[in-house]
């Protein structure tokens, strides 16, 4: 019951928090990959996942977070990014559903990145300009919300996880 919440709600809607907020704000709050990280720590304990296992879903964790603060120090991606990208990988451990993920985030973040180009050299209609999300994001100065595409993948490969897999097996 416990593992079932876990995995088929609070991971759910910590990505789907992560990719609002970061599409009307331009940032993800550290809560919410703080709700992951406990979420997890939750799921391995239900799941019954021993040491071992969560000790290479944690060193995933790092590995990624390492590759996501390169990213960030090359102004490749923001902060919080980095580390929604690490929460997620925490849940995914070492394997295919981990490259699966940053492979999918890739083509969801491209896909995005395109779509997004290609709005803002578009005109904005006037019915939208009084939003300021919509104005910061339709603003050439700004950058990606790429969160949208890391909770999009995350949530893509999800269900082919092993931690999904005795939540619903």
């Amino acid at each position: 019951m416990v593992l079932d919440a876990l995995v088929l709600l609070v991971f759910p809607a910590a990505m789907v928090c992560a990719a609002v907020s970061d599409l009307l704000t331009m940032t993800i709050p550290n809560r919410i990959q703080a709700a992951l990280a406990l979420a997890f720590a939750g799921a391995a304990v239900a799941a019954g996942l021993d040491l071992q296992t969560v000790g290479l879903h944690v060193a995933a964790a790092l590995a990624v977070l390492a590759l996501g603060f390169a990213c960030f120090a090359f102004g490749w991606m923001g902060g919080g990014d980095a580390k929604l990208m690490a929460a997620t990988a925490l849940w995914f451990g070492f394997g295919m559903q981990l490259a699966e993920f940053l492979m999918v985030a890739a083509v969801y973040g491209g896909v995005l990145t395109l779509l997004l180009l290609a709005a803002r050299g578009l005109p904005l209609p006037q019915a939208l300009a009084g939003h300021g999300w919509v104005l910061r994001l339709h603003d050439s100065k700004t950058g990606v919300p790429y969160g949208i595409a890391l909770a999009a993948a995350a949530l893509t490969v999800f269900p082919d996880t092993a931690i999904f897999a005795r939540a619903i097996g």
